[in-house]
């Protein structure tokens, strides 16, 4: 009796010691920032933040340098879909907004989804330029027209004839 007394209680130790080992990685890691998506007919990309995203306003040259970041997902769209912008709960909290190569193109908002017709992306009326847009989702500070940015996700819209 003692010896399988013994295994069970080697067996919880071992369990306990492996979820203690396992919590303590996990509180090691980083909380990822919130998730922002968009969606053209089937496909659909996320991104965490390309900068910021955690809640702290960010500087001029921060927003500058974000902005200028190449490395970002993109999208083909074709400009008769509907392009679906989706955003977490957190972000949405915050108010957001979509800016078009830096530039606002809708009032901020405090809902976690949009959608604008993929025809705006390429029209030189909303300041588009040649076959591809750089869209970027601003969180703001929470206070509705506050210029404030505490997160940037951006995206490449390319366009799909």
């Amino acid at each position: 009796m003692t010896t399988l007394h013994s295994v069970k209680r080697r067996r919880a130790v071992a369990a306990a010691g492996a979820v203690s080992a396992g919590l303590l990685v996990l509180s090691a890691c980083d909380k990822p920032t919130p998730l922002s998506t968009i969606t053209v007919g089937r496909a659909s990309v996320s991104s965490e933040a390309t900068c910021g995203g955690e809640g702290d306003v960010l500087n001029a040259a921060a927003l500058t340098k974000c902005l200028a970041d190449k490395d970002i997902e993109s999208i083909d769209v074709d400009p008769d879909e509907t392009v679906r912008f989706g955003v977490d709960p957190d972000i949405a909290d915050k108010r957001w907004t979509i800016l078009m190569n830096g530039q606002p193109l809708t009032e901020d908002s405090d809902k976690t989804y949009r959608t604008i017709p993929g025809s705006v992306f390429f029209n030189a009326q909303y300041g588009a330029q040649g076959d591809s847009t750089l869209v970027t989702i601003k969180a703001g500070d929470g206070k509705k027209d506050s210029q404030t940015a505490t997160g940037l996700w951006s995206f490449k819209l390319k366009k799909d004839d």
